[in-house]
Formats: structure tokens, sequence, C-alpha cells
């Protein structure tokens, strides 16, 4: 069985439901006729970047291999592309010309923690970890697993975010009301992931397995969203000291593939009072 993402369909999936949340009036044009699916017509998508429409169409369905970076600038700017939608669309239109830091055939390996990495997981004031490109929870400090859970005791398949946010009842449980934007978060950096290793079977088989066991899952994922956030706030609802409200911060670390996730209380909560409550009972 094939265990990697077909890169042509990807890119035409994502360039129709670009095109697909567009209204002519966001755009400058106006609309003639009544329309069968919603959002801008391939002509005047073309009109916009200034290609021909047989261009456009080739590109859509992935037949334009040799387009050039400025026609896929130009695309971007009509379908209003944020950065990280930019090079998520050169990422699978134009391969070759990808930054080589960013994409390669399959998501790096993890080697072992640097020694200086485990230090700072350690010493950082609130929960902490580190994250690879299939979401796998590589590191994480004392504080990370009182919070989320003992990640050494899941098998090394359920590892991951992406299995935790979809597949487990307790975690989910966990993220209370902000259940939904984690499921947003968590499927928006799988498709970055896809943009830059869309030759990595472990990758292919994660989406394949969610796709198949979540409902919700696929439903995410057919929107083609891509993203990834930076910094933001979630909702938690502990199980023992109750609510925790955590600003997180999400940092990249260049050249692995990882991110590191930081939480701090948020102000004016509880959390603060929570958390060393948590680091009490555990420590």
């Amino acid at each position: 069985m094939d265990l990697t993402v077909e890169r042509r369909t990807e890119l035409s999936q994502f360039l129709r439901t670009r095109r697909a949340r567009l209204r002519p009036a966001d755009v400058g044009l106006v609309s003639y006729g009544q329309r069968r699916v919603p959002g801008l017509r391939r002509e005047e998508l073309a009109q916009l970047a200034g290609v021909s429409v047989e261009y456009y169409v080739r590109l859509e369905q992935g037949r334009n291999p040799h387009v050039s970076d400025s026609v896929l600038e130009s695309v971007g700017r009509a379908l209003r592309l944020d950065p990280a939608e930019q090079e998520h669309l050169r990422n699978l239109a134009r391969p070759d010309r990808a930054r080589p830091a960013t994409r390669t055939a399959a998501a790096p390996r993890h080697e072992p923690v640097r020694p200086g990495l485990r230090r700072l997981l350690d010493a950082l004031p609130g929960p902490a970890y580190l994250c690879g490109p299939l979401t796998e929870v590589v590191a994480w400090n004392a504080q990370a697993a009182a919070v989320f859970g003992d990640f050494d005791r899941l098998p090394e398949e359920q590892r991951t975010f992406a299995h935790l946010v979809f597949l487990d009842e307790t975690y989910r449980s966990l993220l209370a009301g902000s259940l939904q934007a984690k499921a947003e978060a968590t499927v928006g950096f799988l498709r970055v992931s896809v943009g830059r290793y869309p030759d990595d079977p472990a990758l292919a088989s994660l989406i394949g397995t969610l796709a198949m066991k979540s409902e919700e899952f696929g439903t995410l994922w057919a929107r083609q969203d891509v993203h990834e956030k930076g910094a933001g706030r979630y909702a938690l609802r502990h199980p023992v000291v109750g609510p925790l409200d955590l600003d997180f911060e999400i940092l990249h670390l260049p050249d692995t593939g990882q991110v590191l996730v930081t939480y701090l209380p948020a102000p004016g909560t509880d959390a603060a009072e929570n958390l060393g409550l948590l680091a009490s009972w555990t420590g």
C-alpha cells in the first residue's frame, strides 16, 4: 500500500478550497449569473492572477510542474493566502524550489534530545514540551506531565497530540472549551508537515488512521486549512485542580523539524495557584 501523500491531489484540493472561500465581492469583482458552487470561478482567479485560464487550470490540476515563483506569488495574492499558506502552495507546486531547510522527502527522525534542551525544559517555570512534525511528543518537563498526563505511559504510536486530540477521551475532556481550537491547530500543523514531507510514510499512515477513526478529523482535514500557530491561550479543565487557563508560545527549532511549546498561567486567573498545587502533589 502506498503510504505517501499524492502531491498533485493535494495541490488541486488546496487551490479549490482556497477559491471556494472567496466571493467575487471580496476581491472587487461583480458576480453575474447563478453559481452552482460557492467561491471564485477558475476564470476569475486567472484574471486576478494575470494568467490565462488554461494556464491556471493546468496548475490547479497539478499539470504544470514548471510554474514560476512569480506566478505562484500572483496566485497567492489573488487567493489572499497568508505566509504559511503561500509556503504550502510553493511546496506543493514547486518542490524543487522549496526552501531546503523546510522541505525534505521525509520528516527528520529524532536524535537524542540535546543536554542543553533538556536543561532548558526542566528550568522553565511552566509546562513545556518538544513536539515533532507528526505532533509526536519528543521530550517534556515534570509540569507538562502533571498537566497533560504522563507521556511515558503511552505507547509510542499514541504519543502524538494528533492521537490525543482526536482519539483520547481523557485528553479531550482536559481541553474543555478549547477542544475545537486545539483540533483546528493540530490539523493545520499536520497540513504544514504534509507540504514539507510529502513522501513520509509515517506521516501518511498517521493521517490515514485519524481519517478512518475520527469523523471530526476527516471533516477538518477536508477543509485544507494550513496554519502555524505561534501563540495563544487554552482553557483547560484539569481533573484534579480544575480550571487551568494557560498562555502558550511556540518556538521553532531550526534544522530539527521540532517546536518548543511553553505554557504560563494566564494573568487574572487561578491557573498559577492551581499549577502550584499540581507541582506540590507531583513533585
